[in-house]
């Protein structure tokens, strides 16, 4: 089973709509290297996995492929937050959905001339399940072999890789929405490397001298650095609410990265960020409801949010 907490894995910073940035983004979401790949992977490998004595194994890429759920749901929020808003144009829910904006603007004319259209044509000013160039994420990209060394061998180039597209996003946009969101991911993915390699140390392979991968300057971004002084490369969370979990068995010792820390899968889960929910965007027709429409929509989420906190209790 899996329980959501309303929070968001980390923060997304707050800066002007980029609709590039946004196309760009969406490579690290739907493209071959990307977060929908990880996730499905992952979790594909530990629905599949056999050998009850591999459960640390089984458990270490579950834990990591249920981060990656966390993954997705960030990027692609940063990914809406980028598009969210159309230059020029004031529009009130109230007004006339073909009211244009201030001076006759034509409210989705960025649409014509920015980014991937279809954000706006289709998606509603939000994040689809396509690479940069609007090729559909596809399940063949899903790697599960049954053999575990070969598994944790492609999820150490899928993380490799994804992290090497990461540190190129992020010099492609100064955004601070956009590099809140890459420069996170780019120490995930290395925590997930580091995590992966520990893995196959205790097979018999040493990547000691080889990670990580790329051999980049990212400690000079300065959000990056940041967390890296945090130690966010090295932490492993389990995300098991009944502490079950074996991959501590693995995560342990000194970081293959050889950056002088240690591993540690002690957390359940990191810390979160406040959610909220996007604005309306009335040129989009987006959501659409009526007055009594939003009337129905709020009794009905009251009363599943008393339903969850009478079964679960409040969660923090």
């Amino acid at each position: 089973m899996y329980f959501h907490v309303q929070e968001f894995i980390n923060e997304i910073a707050a800066d002007e709509p980029d609709p590039a940035a946004a196309n760009a983004l969406q490579e690290g979401l739907g493209g071959q290297f990307g977060e929908m790949r990880t996730m499905m992977q992952y979790l594909f490998q530990s629905i599949n996995f056999r050998g009850p004595d591999g459960k640390p194994y089984k458990d270490l890429i579950q834990g990591i492929g249920t981060e990656e759920i966390s993954h997705v749901e960030l990027i692609g929020t940063t990914i809406a937050r980028l598009l969210d808003g159309s230059p020029r144009y004031q529009g009130k829910p109230a007004d006339p959905v073909d009211k244009p904006g201030s001076g006759g603007a034509v409210p989705l004319n960025i649409a014509l001339s920015e980014g991937n259209i279809h954000h706006y044509l289709v998606g509603a000013q939000g994040a689809l399940p396509v690479d940069a160039v609007g090729n559909p994420w596809m399940g063949s990209y899903v790697y599960n072999s049954g053999n575990l060394v070969l598994d944790l061998l492609y999820n150490l180039m899928l993380e490799s890789t994804g992290r090497l597209q990461k540190c190129r996003l992020y010099e492609m946009t100064d955004n601070k929405t956009a590099r809140s969101t890459i420069s996170y991911l780019i120490v995930r993915d290395q925590a997930h490397e580091n995590a992966y390699a520990k893995a196959l140390e205790t097979l018999g392979v040493n990547w000691r001298t080889s990670l990580p991968i790329p051999k980049t300057n990212a400690e000079s971004f300065p959000e990056v650095k940041r967390l890296l002084e945090m130690g966010l490369q090295s932490k492993i969370y389990s995300f098991d609410l009944t502490g079950q979990s074996q991959a501590g068995k693995i995560v342990q010792g000194m970081s293959p990265s050889g950056d002088g820390t240690h591993l540690d899968a002690s957390e359940q889960t990191p810390a979160g960020a406040p959610m909220t929910i996007a604005p309306e965007r009335p040129e989009e027709f987006s959501p659409g409801a009526d007055a009594d429409l939003r009337a129905l929509i709020e009794a009905t989420a009251a009363m599943e949010m008393a339903d969850i906190d009478a079964t679960f209790g409040r969660m923090k």
